[in-house]
C-alpha cells in the first residue's frame, strides 16, 4: 500500500513513494487518540463536564484545540481564554482523574491496529508512541498495554510544545535512534501531520470516526491516507 506525496513540506522529487507494507520506512511514530483508539467521544465527555462545572457553554472549537495542545498547555490556554481562577496543575489533575475513569474499561485498539504494529516490529521497524495524553490516563487502561506494543512512549508533558510543533515527533525519533527522514508518522489530526512533515518525516493520515476530522485537508497534507488499520493488517498477514 502506497501514498503519493501531497501538498505541504514535500520530500525531494527523487523520494520514493511511501510504502506501508512491506514498509519503506525505518521507524514508525504513532499517535494514540483517534489514530489507534476511537476516543474523541470520551474526551468530549471530559470537556463537557469541565466546562459545565464552571458555567461555561461547551465549545466544540476549544475541544479540538485542547486535543492538539495536550494537558498542561491546554490547561494554561483555558485559564487565559476563560479567565479561570484554577491553577493549571489542578486542571491537569482533574482531566487526569476524569480521563482515567473513562479509559479504564472503555478503550480498546481499533480493529487491525495491534496486528499491523506487531508486524512492523517483526519486520525490524522500531515503534514509538507520540501522544499528548498523560501516562496516568494511558496506564489506567485494562484492555490496552502500550508499553508492550512500543519500544518508546513519549507523552506531551515530556516536550515543550504541543503537536502544532514537531517537538514530540523529533523526541520520539531521537529515542528510537532514527533520523527524521527515516520515520513515518501515523496521525489523525492536521496539526500533527503538518508538524511531522515540517520535521522532515513522512506522514500517514489515519481516518477516524471523529466528525470534526478534516479529511480533505488531511489527504492533501499527508504522504498517504488510510481509512483504518484492517487493510494494513491483512496485507501484513499475507506476507
Amino acid at each position: 500500500m502506497t501514498g503519493a506525496p501531497r501538498d505541504g513540506a514535500r520530500p525531494s522529487p527523487a523520494a520514493a513513494p511511501l510504502r506501508l507494507w512491506p514498509p519503506s520506512f525505518g521507524a514508525a511514530i504513532v499517535d494514540f487518540d483517534g489514530t489507534l483508539a476511537e476516543t474523541w467521544h470520551l474526551w468530549r465527555e471530559v470537556d463537557e463536564v469541565f466546562f459545565s462545572s464552571r458555567g461555561i457553554p461547551f465549545d466544540e472549537d476549544a475541544s479540538a484545540t485542547l486535543a492538539t495542545l495536550g494537558f498542561a498547555a491546554g490547561a494554561q490556554w483555558c485559564v487565559e481564554r476563560y479567565h479561570l481562577r484554577d491553577e493549571v496543575a489542578d486542571i491537569v489533575d482533574e482531566w487526569n482523574r476524569l480521563g482515567a475513569a473513562l479509559y479504564e474499561t472503555r478503550v480498546r485498539l481499533r480493529p487491525g491496529a495491534e496486528s499491523y504494529l506487531r508486524s512492523l516490529r517483526s519486520a525490524g521497524v522500531p515503534l514509538a508512541l507520540a501522544t499528548t495524553n498523560d501516562p496516568h490516563v494511558l496506564g489506567a487502561m485494562r484492555h490496552v498495554d502500550v508499553r508492550s506494543l512500543f519500544d518508546e512512549v513519549v507523552c506531551g508533558r515530556e516536550v515543550a510544545r504541543g503537536k502544532d510543533h514537531p517537538d514530540i515527533y523529533l523526541e520520539a525519533a531521537r529515542r528510537l535512534g532514527a533520523e527524521p527522514a527515516a520515520c513515518a508518522v501515523f496521525e489523525d489530526i492536521l496539526p500533527g501531520v503538518l508538524s511531522a512533515r515540517r520535521a522532515g518525516m513522512r506522514a500517514v493520515a489515519v481516518g477516524c470516526d471523529d466528525p470534526r476530522q478534516p479529511r480533505t485537508e488531511l489527504r492533501r497534507a499527508a504522504d498517504a491516507w488510510v481509512d483504518g488499520w484492517e487493510g494494513l493488517a491483512e496485507a501484513s498477514r499475507a506476507r
